[in-house]
């Protein structure tokens, strides 16, 4: 068997690199983030990973690697690897679909509890040397939404369902999830309104794609009871920030708990710093620890498919942006 080429778009002393040794022979690595060396080494390249987050470095070698025969991004997020040639090519696209799933249903569930039982005042009375007893709510028989119904959602709301929540959700295609135990009620994307009025808290799971940027805006958000939570942990603009921010200053919805910006690094100042019913992580919901590694592995366990001409798993649809 021919040495298959992979080029590996990292920095070179990323630690989790050294699993690529688990790659079985014969395989030739070329890893570099300098674009004149990956520019060099792509008309060799059988295999792409993706592993540097300067998204623009694929585009910018795409079109030199001429037998490229497969693509893979360690990371779920794909939008801003979606450039015309890499669309309008044969070359499949897979990505690392559903390996931080259980990191970011275990962040929505703390983020839930957080607001239940106010932490943040149970924290800030503990600071004061403050003895104040007060009422937390019960989770169990609260409504969770889920706005995009995948792995991370699933899981989301298995958890949950465990909790002895209820839990609806909004997907693009509601019969793939006919007879799912974990959901009590799905809707399809035009209830989506209705499914929020009825939500103590929503959890925003869908990837960014032209369809769902800025699917919960001013209206959505005024759909929501004044006590509800928003989650996201899928993609900022999904959200429209502006309406988020002046509905969290006038009490609109009870409070968010947000993993992912339309600006990252969230710039200093910005208003979501300041605002005390927000919860804010800094797009570090799903790193776990070894949450390189468990990425790393996905992408092995799919070079074996490739490798042996097997379907691969998690290729992305580039139209539809997932």
């Amino acid at each position: 068997m021919d040495p298959i080429t992979v080029l590996v778009l990292s920095n070179p002393t990323a630690a989790y690199l050294r699993l690529l040794d688990r790659l079985p022979e014969p395989v030739n690595i070329h890893t570099g983030n300098d674009e004149k060396f990956l520019a060099e080494h792509a008309p060799e390249a059988d295999v792409i990973l993706v592993g540097a987050l300067k998204h623009d470095l694929l585009r910018a070698i795409f079109p030199l690697a001429r037998r490229v025969r497969w693509v893979h991004a360690m990371w779920a997020g794909v939008e801003k690897l979606l450039f015309p040639e890499l669309v309008e090519s044969a070359v499949p696209l897979t990505n690392g679909r559903g390996v931080f799933k259980d990191g970011l249903a275990e962040f929505t569930i703390a983020s839930i509890l957080f607001f239940a039982k106010d932490l943040r005042r149970l924290v800030r009375n503990q600071e004061a040397g403050c003895w104040e007893q007060f009422e937390v709510l019960e989770i169990r028989k609260q409504v969770l939404g889920i706005v995009g119904y995948g792995g991370i959602g699933r899981e989301t709301a298995r958890l949950a369902s465990a909790l002895g929540m209820q839990v609806h959700a909004v997907r693009r295609r509601p019969a793939d999830s006919d007879g799912d135990p974990f959901v009590d009620r799905m809707f399809p994307l035009s209830e989506l309104r209705e499914m929020l009025a009825g939500c103590d808290y929503v959890q925003v799971a869908t990837p960014l794609t032209s369809e769902t940027r800025g699917m919960i805006g001013e209206a959505e958000l005024a759909a929501m009871k004044p006590s509800a939570v928003v989650i996201n942990v899928g993609r900022g603009p999904v959200i429209v920030e502006a309406a988020l921010i002046a509905a969290l200053e006038q009490g609109r919805i009870k409070g968010a708990a947000l993993d992912v910006f339309d600006t990252e690094p969230l710039p200093p100042g910005h208003p979501f710093y300041r605002l005390t019913n927000v919860l804010l992580s800094p797009h570090s919901a799903d790193h776990i620890v070894g949450w390189f590694d468990l990425g790393m592995n996905k992408f092995i366990q799919n070079f074996e498919r490739f490798r042996t001409g097997q379907p691969l798993e998690n290729v992305v649809d580039k139209r539809s942006g997932y």
